[in-house]
């Protein structure tokens, strides 16, 4: 059992935000989980922890943490670049092209993206290779 319960990103732009993760997350294996409408679109792979997008309780507007963001695990390289390539094309930007990390481990193979909103994101995979 997972320490996390689940983890919330803010959005500005719910419906924008799902269509994005709809694919970005599909990729690596998670599944949008049926909601009621006008409810914030929420995501699982295998259980816990869920990934929410919801818009600020306040009322302001959603921001990104400096210094923070949520890696992924991807089943193989090739998914990492899949990973990568869905969030580009769906309005998300490059923070670290697909490759070797040697500094963080041998078989360290990650990309990393921010959302639409600036969330950043990470795919990463430990295997030696596809």
């Amino acid at each position: 059992m997972s320490v996390i319960s689940h983890i919330t990103l803010g959005t500005n732009h719910p419906e924008r935000s799902g269509r994005f993760y709809d694919e970005v997350l599909g990729v690596l294996g998670f599944e949008r989980l049926p909601k009621p409408p006008g409810k914030p679109p929420a995501y699982e792979k295998g259980g816990m922890p869920t990934i929410y997008l919801y818009s600020p309780e306040d009322g302001r507007p959603a921001t990104w943490g400096n210094g923070t963001h949520i890696a992924f695990i991807a089943e193989s390289r090739d998914a990492v670049h899949h990973f990568h390539d869905a969030a580009l094309r769906l309005g998300g930007t490059c923070e670290g092209p697909p490759g070797t990390r040697p500094h963080y481990g041998k078989n360290y193979y990650a990309a990393y993206v921010r959302d639409p909103d600036g969330n950043k994101l990470q795919a990463v995979c430990y295997s030696a290779g596809d």
